[in-house]
């Protein structure tokens, strides 16, 4: 069969794109059709997410694609827009940072029981999960008219076909999703006082959701295909791996990283390491951390206002390794704002040095994060007793010389780094394959990737004890 072509819609926390694929056998070529903003605006003290503005992005990006045979949709997890009975969408949805469930995960976890909450989901605690968001809007006007709850990618797949359903990889990722019963959560939404009517049936990633409506004057009559739309559940199809033993970081505003098993680990080992288990494609477990990831970075670089990071990277490699770290998950981080100033007087109270300029600062970042990975690979391949010879990171981080090689150097182990766009790869992967382009499972799907993608090998340097002892500083020991 010939290749053709596929449009990829992957929306992140800061920015969105339509991604042109031409897949069949042995081809896998991506070109960014459009790129658009993800700004969220803040009204009446409240974080939201512009998701109409989002939505008129991925409209030009198809337009600008031209015709396609299928598209996919992908996004980040947890947040929702809720709709009326006629379908009409009651405001924009809230974003996953803003303050509202402040506290609000404490109050569940004794009224539910985190034991329970990790055996039925898998969970790890995380205070913006859509449970803690459905409890703190309790008694609104919108929840309380509410007829239909759709995650964002969801929302974005019914808005395009009309058609109403739940893609698996990003509904497990509610803490509303029963993991081994595969199904919505039902019992645990009740006595969390959510109503269970509002959810949407489940669908598989490869199902085919239905063409794009002809209202829309979309080029040609592209068919919807459910993707892994949680965009690491894509991203992890991405990923360009030999076997089963291997580790994932994929790397953007958040480092997910952890390993991809055939079954979840629910034990109370696993929930007291905060790990995850999250659907992935074909039936496997995405077993993982979430880590802060390049979001202190980022927001680190808007308050200095400047985009050259390739300087600052050239810089901070010049820096003193492990002079200064810090926990990257520490909650003073997740907010938006002054990133190197609350950088700064968690050195000042945690007795590290403080960053004295932009390099230091980015410096203890990279240094904190690739602690923070080697921290995951290592509790991971623990918890689950799955042994890694080799460290993947796909995904923005997958550019970061500096980031590569300290990962590499704190796990004691290979880095493979790329493909950069493995979310929108993955995403084109599992259309090609609902559609019959190309054939197989996740395997032959990788085996395309490691044919068609670059990829950069990073070898560990021998600093092992350094790191050591840079961990025990953040009180984690080996």
């Amino acid at each position: 069969m010939t290749a053709v072509r596929l449009a990829a819609v992957d929306v992140g926390a800061s920015s969105g794109r339509v991604m042109l694929a031409r897949v069949g056998p042995g081809t896998l070529e991506l070109t960014e059709a459009h790129r658009f903003r993800n700004d969220p605006v803040r009204v009446a003290g409240t974080l939201h997410w512009d998701v109409l503005a989002l939505y008129r992005g991925v409209l030009e990006g198809l337009r600008a694609a031209g015709p396609v045979a299928g598209l996919g949709i992908d996004t980040w997890a947890v947040d929702y827009g809720l709709l009326d009975a006629t379908g009409a969408l009651l405001g924009n949805p809230v974003h996953y940072r803003d303050g509202r469930t402040e506290g609000v995960g404490d109050r569940v976890a004794k009224q539910l029981g985190p034991a329970r909450l990790y055996a039925t989901t898998g969970l790890q605690h995380l205070p913006f999960n859509t449970l803690y968001q459905l409890v703190a809007a309790a008694g609104t006007p919108q929840l309380e008219a509410a007829h239909r709850l759709l995650l964002i990618p969801d929302l974005i797949a019914y808005w395009l076909t009309g058609v109403i359903g739940a893609e698996v990889t990003n509904a497990s990722t509610t803490q509303l999703y029963d993991l081994r019963r595969r199904t919505w959560a039902t019992d645990l939404m009740a006595d969390a006082g959510i109503r269970g009517e509002m959810f949407p049936p489940l669908r598989e990633p490869g199902t085919r959701i239905g063409p794009v409506l002809p209202t829309l004057d979309l080029p040609g009559t592209p068919e919807v295909v459910a993707v892994g739309s949680h965009d690491t559940a894509s991203a992890v199809v991405g990923v360009p791996a030999v076997g089963e033993h291997f580790a994932y970081i994929s790397c953007g505003t958040w480092s997910l990283v952890g390993v991809e098993l055939d079954a979840p680990v629910l034990t109370e080992a696993s929930r007291r390491a905060n790990f995850t288990n999250e659907s992935g494609v074909d039936g496997t477990f995405r077993y993982l951390r979430n880590v802060m990831g390049l979001w202190p970075l980022q927001e680190s670089l808007r308050t200095w206002g400047t985009t050259d990071l390739p300087a600052l990277l050239r810089q901070a490699a010049e820096q003193p390794a492990f002079r200064s770290v810090v926990d990257p998950d520490d909650p003073t981080f997740l907010p938006p704002g002054d990133l190197p100033a609350r950088i700064a007087e968690t050195c000042r109270r945690t007795g590290e040095p403080v960053p004295e300029h932009p390099a230091a600062t980015v410096r203890c970042i990279l240094d904190s994060l690739a602690l923070a990975h080697r921290r995951a690979v290592q509790q991971a391949q623990q918890l689950s007793g799955r042994h890694v010879d080799a460290v993947h990171v796909v995904g923005g981080g997958a550019r970061n010389d500096l980031l590569c090689q300290l990962t590499a150097d704190t796990c004691g182990l290979p880095v493979l780094a790329g493909p950069v766009e493995a979310t929108a790869l993955g995403n084109a992967l599992v259309q090609a394959r609902t559609l019959g382009v190309i054939g197989g499972g996740l395997a032959e799907l990788r085996s395309v990737l490691r044919g068609t993608q670059q990829i950069v090998r990073y070898e560990p340097r021998p600093d092992a004890t350094a790191w050591r002892a840079a961990a025990r500083r953040l009180g984690w020991a080996d």
